[in-house]
């Protein structure tokens, strides 16, 4: 098995990115990352290897943003705000169209909401996602798919 440096290194970016996609704020998405390596590094004996190692990482991540969530329920409506609010440094990535998918992602229900969030950001295999959802790889697949059109139909409007 790897050393946590090596996971840490391979992996931090992976679950940052997907935390930045849930809380769309750097600094608790930089927080809650951390929290996840700790518990991570407190947790290793009980890393079966019965999945992908980013997988685990995810599913501990989940809990962790669950688990902050929890503790500090005044920064909902924050994240809601700065989720709906597109500020001026991301007015460039508007031209590319991303901010519009962002935000079309934002209104799925919240199950297609994360897989896109895990498809896309975390570049999670299906099986992957099904692990960390608690469902299964085609679940997982049908649920992508249609979240896919579901966004395909709303840029085309």
């Amino acid at each position: 098995m790897q050393s946590m440096d090596e996971i840490y290194r391979e992996h931090a970016q992976t679950v940052y990115r997907y935390l930045l996609s849930k809380t769309g704020n750097p600094d608790v998405s930089e927080e809650i990352t951390q929290e996840t390596f700790y518990l991570a590094v407190k947790g290793i004996d009980r890393f079966d290897g019965s999945c992908k190692i980013s997988t685990w990482l995810i599913a501990i991540a989940k809990n962790a943003l669950s688990s902050w969530r929890r503790k500090n329920p005044e920064t909902e409506h924050l994240e809601s705000m700065a989720a709906a609010a597109a500020p001026a440094e991301t007015a460039v990535i508007a031209e590319d169209g991303q901010i519009e998918i962002m935000k079309i992602i934002r209104l799925l229900p919240e199950d297609a909401r994360e897989v896109m969030y895990m498809r896309l950001l975390g570049n999670l295999s299906f099986r992957q996602i099904g692990e960390i959802m608690q469902r299964t790889e085609n679940w997982a697949r049908v649920t992508y798919f249609r979240g896919r059109e579901k966004l395909k139909k709303e840029l085309e409007k």
